[in-house]
């Protein structure tokens, strides 16, 4: 199941946070970390795969640039999946000024809260 993420360029919702009580739990119950553009939340779970979750409010910016982080984040967990802390939910909170970074910017500021 793990090469089944890298094999393809989407991002199944098995390896989401979907509803607001996974997001809560994680923020309620999670290790928070802060870096210069985002807050991670770590939270161990024993439900399976570990799962992403994204938040991105209208602070950091317009639809374009919150979806660009997003979609940067997302990159960033799916082609480090095999070396991830297994079974985790992380919860990214993207911060102003995240929406300038590049991809290698984004990597750099995380992995190795990802990674752990």
């Amino acid at each position: 199941m793990v090469n089944s993420i890298l094999e393809t360029l989407k991002f199944p919702s098995v390896y989401r946070l979907r509803r607001r009580k996974e997001f809560n739990d994680t923020w309620n119950r999670g290790k928070k970390y802060h870096t210069d553009h985002f807050i991670v939340i770590i939270l161990e779970n024993k439900l399976g795969p570990t799962r992403l979750g994204i938040t991105a409010s209208r602070k950091v910016g317009g639809a374009v640039q919150r979806n660009r982080v997003k979609r940067l984040l997302r990159e960033v967990f799916r082609t480090n999946y095999p070396v991830l802390k297994h079974p985790v939910d992380f919860s990214i909170i993207a911060k102003k000024g995240s929406t300038s970074l590049t991809y290698e910017e984004v990597q750099s500021e995380i992995k190795h809260l990802l990674t752990g």
